[in-house]
């Protein structure tokens, strides 16, 4: 039975990344920062008390900012396969928060390359970068594609790419960048873009809101589902040789287009809901990600099974429900508090 070790496993990714090996048969460990409330509703699911006889899937707490913690880790799991998915993700709050960005993820990844090295445990190794990295770069963008990083965290992601093919060169090890153009799902957090829209169309369509702010609404990206991402992750550690591989649909929509289908999914006019907000606007946008995955196609077989309307109404059901929930404690006189404003 193989052990893999998840970074950032109640994450969107992780969740899913969770389901699929533990469907293969794993046992899984997932790193999880300590809070004081869970943050574990993503993965609930597939818990079990590891006083459990059949549990396979067991949480460690820790942090991407410690070293030793990490080298303790990898040192008592031994896993044979790594997927380092843990990152300060959003985008736009890289801007805020620029050093944490870099130090969690850039210098994260170094620290469990570093670990890796130093325990000298066999293991496989896989890298989350991301599509950001390409930046403004003119689309389409595939492996060989220049990087032009337009934010503090494509900057992070572009340095732990370079890193882990620094390692996979200097010492020998497995480690692979995975390429991943933007990948939603119903358990996207709520202030990314795609979830912001289904979660607040779902609650205008019950009456529970009014109104959507958002920024660039001309942005294009390459959407697809994250459950078919995972798939491809998993696919690069059972490859022979470590590469690096960009993960796409190989489609680009704009924010407009996706609002729009949404809202008209929902027998909704957007423009009556929707409105402009430039404290969304980041200070320095992208404008196109349209992503080749023709290799990855050919050398893993992996392919996208998930279109962008099934995407879309995936999204919008799941959404619905959870606003059907809301609205009857808010029937009953309790108000939640994403009822009235949505970041």
């Amino acid at each position: 039975m193989k052990k893999a070790l998840i970074t950032g496993i109640t994450g969107q990714d992780g969740s899913y990344l969770a389901e699929f090996l533990l469907s293969k048969g794993y046992t899984v460990h997932g790193l999880i920062r300590r809070s004081s409330s869970f943050n574990t509703g993503r993965i609930d699911h597939l818990y079990r008390d590891f006083h459990d006889p059949e549990a396979q899937i067991f949480l460690h707490y820790g942090d991407l900012s410690v070293s030793a913690q990490i080298v303790d880790l990898l040192h008592s799991i031994a896993p044979d396969e790594i997927y380092h998915l843990g990152a300060q993700s959003h985008v736009r709050v890289s801007f805020d928060m620029p050093e944490y960005t870099g130090d969690i993820t850039g210098l994260g990844t170094l620290r469990i390359l570093e670990a890796i090295r130093k325990t000298g445990i066999k293991t496989k190794f896989y890298q989350a970068s991301s599509s950001e990295m390409f930046g403004a770069a003119l689309p389409p963008q595939k492996e060989d594609t220049p990087f032009q990083p337009q934010s503090p965290y494509a900057a992070a992601k572009v340095y732990a790419y370079y890193i882990v093919r620094n390692y996979r060169d200097a010492y020998n090890l497995f480690a692979a960048n995975g390429i991943l153009f933007n990948h939603e799902s119903p358990r996207r957090g709520e202030t990314f873009v795609t979830r912001k829209v289904t979660r607040a169309a779902a609650q205008i369509k019950l009456g529970l809101k009014n109104k959507l702010y958002l920024g660039n609404m001309e942005a294009k990206r390459d959407w697809g589902f994250a459950g078919d991402y995972v798939e491809a992750m998993w696919l690069m550690l059972q490859q022979e040789n470590p590469d690096d591989y960009v993960i796409a649909t190989g489609e680009t929509h704009s924010v407009r287009e996706f609002v729009e289908k949404v809202f008209s999914k929902l027998d909704l006019d957007y423009k009556k809901h929707v409105e402009v907000d430039p404290q969304y606007f980041r200070p320095t946008e992208v404008d196109v990600l349209l992503g080749d995955s023709s290799k990855a196609r050919k050398i893993l077989g992996w392919n996208p099974k998930v279109s962008f309307d099934q995407l879309i109404d995936m999204m919008i059901a799941a959404d619905l429900e959870l606003a059907k929930k809301e609205k009857t404690l808010v029937d009953a006189g309790f108000r939640s508090s994403n009822s009235t404003n949505l970041v």
